[in-house]
């Protein structure tokens, strides 16, 4: 019994092997025959490609994305979210260590996606984005894609409830929400409805 199982797996192996062979052949084949012209095509394709990409990196770069930036005003909020279609923004008060540990991961990510603008913005002088925005607490990250609020992030009650939370922690947070993309095995995709009626406190939050 025993030995016929392991025929049996012995010649599915063996089958398995058999069509990948045939079909690195079919590739393998492809490529031989592959005209001069077919194989320019190919370049000049990769080429524009790359070109592009190079020039809508440099476009990015131009409008703020690489690094964090803050915004003075809520004219200035609304011609990042124009300019950009992915746009991470803080909203803070001075002199609120939460907001300082945000702006520490911020920076970082910032750098680290360079396909998302990151900004910040004084609460305080943006009373009527914050009204507008609903926003209850600080620190508050507004997640913002195609000029629509899409997430909140408010105190650190999804980054595990604690200051020393990692960038990593961060990251896949703002990932969940598809403003940044995460070279990981999987993240979880964000509930449809994120804004929720109560937040937990901490001693270093300010209700807004």
């Amino acid at each position: 019994m025993a030995a016929n199982i392991q025929q049996q797996f012995g010649e599915q192996l063996l089958r398995a092997a058999q069509v990948v062979e045939e079909q690195i052949d079919q590739e393998m084949n492809k490529l031989e025959n592959l005209e001069e012209d077919d194989l320019e095509v190919i370049r000049r394709q990769r080429m524009e490609q790359m070109k592009k990409a190079q020039k809508d990196k440099i476009e990015m770069l131009s409008n703020g994305h690489g690094k964090y930036e803050e915004v003075s005003d809520e004219k200035e909020f609304f011609e990042a979210t124009k300019k950009s279609d992915r746009v991470v923004c803080l909203f803070y008060l001075p002199g609120n260590f939460r907001c300082k540990i945000i702006d520490k991961h911020l920076e970082i990510l910032a750098r680290r996606h360079v396909g998302t603008r990151f900004i910040h913005i004084n609460g305080e002088k943006a009373q009527f984005l914050s009204t507008r925005l609903n926003i209850r607490v600080i620190p508050t990250i507004a997640i913002i894609v195609k000029q629509n609020t899409v997430d909140y992030i408010r105190g650190f009650d999804d980054l595990g409830g604690k200051d020393d939370f990692t960038t990593e922690t961060l990251e896949h947070r703002l990932a969940r929400s598809e403003v940044i993309t995460v070279e990981k095995k999987h993240v979880a995709p964000a509930k449809k409805k994120i804004i929720r009626s109560g937040v937990d406190e901490y001693d270093n939050e300010e209700d807004w």
